[in-house]
């Protein structure tokens, strides 16, 4: 049931804990096909408001697919997706308006300005020209990029070509992000800045964050970690969690275990 703002500032406790307990993101049973070839298996995982979250799987293993499912490019074959409690499939608009997506492809047309592809990214969103130009002026200074609103982003660096798809994809104010590998071709620097700035989004700003990576070193201690191996996931749960059932020494010791025992036993299934 959808409640005015004014009313939601007068809903009773309970009813406020509910939504705030509601999950930014739940996948329940996802599962997918290409013909014959399975690219997600009974997939379930949740983010949590206010989280940052670490899909972590090596190339192959389903993450681009599973971020086609829920932005709909791709319709659900099995399963169930909810943002914010509404489901992606039977309320679109009310699930996607919650969504902000920065793919792994580059999707900035770079022959324009920074400004005008935020004008017309705004415009595909239904923003007025004066609300734009309010939230292009927020959200450049959330990314640090407001001097640069002028320039072709053809001349920008692929770092700062990041930065403008994220303030770009927080243009419509939503609570949940996802990110599909955004650190692919930057240098270390550039890659520990787009990931401290998204960090600061979540903790600072409570916006959900699903992370997206093959790159182990991104998870931090703090953070959930959902590991994605052949389309199934393995494990999920803090790092610290994770780590502990897995009985490895960190991270990086618990995925080659856990994806290591999981393949061990799908050969002697096999054979």
């Amino acid at each position: 049931m959808r409640r005015s703002r004014l009313n939601r500032h007068h809903e009773p406790e309970s009813v406020r804990v509910e939504l705030a307990q509601v999950p930014a993101l739940d996948i329940c049973r996802v599962s997918h096909r290409y013909g014959a070839r399975v690219a997600l298996s009974d997939v379930s995982l949740t983010v949590r408001q206010s989280s940052f979250t670490v899909l972590l799987g090596l190339n192959g293993a389903g993450k681009s697919t599973l971020f086609s499912l829920i932005t709909r490019l791709y319709a659900i074959q099995s399963g169930q997706i909810r943002i914010f409690g509404h489901d992606v499939a039977s309320e679109p608009g009310a699930a996607l308006s919650k969504l902000g997506v920065v793919f792994q492809s580059r999707a900035l047309d770079i022959d324009i300005s920074v400004r005008q592809n935020l004008l017309y990214h705004a415009a595909l969103h239904g923003i007025g020209s004066k609300r734009a130009n309010e939230l292009i002026a927020q959200v450049l200074d959330r990314v640090a990029m407001t001097d640069r609103s002028l320039d072709r982003v053809g001349n920008l660096s692929i770092g700062q070509m990041r930065r403008i798809e994220i303030a770009r994809a927080l243009l419509h104010r939503p609570r949940l992000l996802l990110l599909d590998e955004p650190t692919v071709g930057l240098d270390i620097k550039a890659r520990a800045d787009i990931l401290d700035h998204v960090r600061r989004l979540s903790t600072v700003e409570g916006i959900g964050v699903l992370w997206a990576t093959h790159l182990i070193d991104e998870a931090g201690a703090g953070d959930d970690v959902v590991m994605l191996h052949k389309g199934k996931v393995l494990a999920d749960g803090a790092v610290g969690e994770v780590v502990g059932r897995s009985g490895g020494t960190d991270l990086r010791d618990a995925f080659n275990r856990v994806t290591g025992a999981a393949d061990q036993g799908e050969l002697e299934s096999a054979g």
